[in-house]
C-alpha cells in the first residue's frame, strides 16, 4: 500500500526575503561589532599563543601540597552560598505573596512587590558584594549578604509565578465552607506551592555556589580570595588545583541538587 504524503507548502517570496534580510542584518551587526573594537588582532593572537604553552600546561599540573588551604577555601564558599541562599528564600516568601496579583487583590501592592524585585534583580552579585564589602567589610559577612540579596529578586520573582499559577479553585471551596484565611492559607495554598517552592530554593543554590566562587576576589571571603592571590603572583599550579576543586564540588551539587528536585516535584 502507498501512501500519499500531503503537498508540501509553497514557501511564499515574501517569507524567504524576510529571512534573508534577517541573517544579513545578523552579519552586518558582527561585523559592525568586530571591526568597531580597538584590537590588534596579530599581537592578541600571538600573546594567545604565548600563553597557552606557558600557563595551560601549568593548570594541568596542579599544586597537591595547597589541598588543605583550597579546600578550606571551598567550605568556606559553600557556606557563604548556603547561608545566603536559606536568607533569600526565606525573604522571598512576603516579597512573593506581596507581587502575586492573586495574592494581595490590589494592583498597588502588586506593581510595587514587583518593582522591588525588578529593582533587586537590576544588581549584580558582584555589584552587590562591592558594596557590602564597603558596608560591613572584607568578610563572608558580606559575601552571605550580598548572594541573599541578590537571591531575593529572582526567587521572589519565580514565587509569585508560583502562586499565581495555584488552583483557586481549592481556595473558594474552602472561603465557601466557612475557611478563615489562616486555614485557607496553610490548607489551601501552602500545600500547594511548598514543593516547587523548595525545588527554586534548591536550584538557586546550585547557582549561588557558582556565584559565591568569585565574590572573594572583591573581599567578600571564599575561594575567589585565593584566585586572586594565584592571579597576582601568577602561582598557575595553584590556580589549577582550585579550578578543579570547584568543577569537582559544582559537579557533585549539580548532581545531588538535581535529584532532590526530581523527588520533590
Amino acid at each position: 500500500m502507498q501512501l500519499t504524503l500531503p503537498p508540501k507548502k509553497k514557501r511564499s517570496p515574501l517569507n524567504i526575503v524576510k529571512k534573508w534580510l534577517i541573517v544579513l542584518a545578523v552579519a552586518l551587526l558582527y561585523v559592525w561589532t568586530f571591526t568597531g573594537i580597538d584590537i590588534d588582532w596579530g599581537r592578541a593572537i600571538e600573546r594567545m599563543a604565548n600563553n597557552f604553552t606557558r600557563v595551560i600546561p601549568k593548570l594541568f599540573n596542579p599544586e597537591w601540597g595547597a589541598i588543605g588551604k583550597v579546600w578550606t577555601a571551598m567550605v568556606e564558599t559553600l557556606y557563604i552560598a548556603f547561608a545566603g541562599s536559606l536568607m533569600a528564600a526565606i525573604i522571598a516568601v512576603p516579597l512573593g505573596f506581596l507581587a502575586a496579583s492573586n495574592m494581595t487583590k490590589s494592583k498597588v501592592l502588586t506593581t510595587i512587590g514587583k518593582w522591588i524585585l525588578s529593582a533587586i534583580r537590576a544588581f549584580p552579585d558582584l555589584i552587590l558584594a562591592i558594596l557590602f564589602v564597603v558596608a560591613v567589610g572584607p568578610n563572608p559577612f558580606a559575601g552571605v549578604l550580598a548572594i541573599a540579596i541578590g537571591s531575593t529578586g529572582m526567587l521572589g520573582k519565580l514565587y509569585s509565578e508560583v502562586l499565581e499559577s495555584i488552583d483557586f479553585n481549592i481556595v473558594e471551596a474552602m472561603e465557601a465552607s466557612g475557611a478563615n484565611k489562616i486555614q485557607i492559607l496553610f490548607h489551601g495554598i501552602i500545600p500547594q506551592i511548598i514543593p516547587e517552592f523548595l525545588s527554586y530554593a534548591i536550584y538557586r543554590f546550585e547557582i549561588d555556589v557558582r556565584a559565591s566562587t568569585i565574590l572573594g576576589i572583591v573581599g567578600a571571603g571564599g575561594i575567589g580570595t585565593l584566585i586572586q592571590f594565584a592571579q597576582m603572583n601568577r602561582n598557575w599550579e595553584e590556580m589549577g588545583l582550585i579550578l578543579l576543586v570547584i568543577i569537582v564540588v559544582v559537579t557533585i551539587i549539580d548532581f545531588i541538587s538535581s535529584s532532590i528536585r526530581k523527588r520533590i516535584v
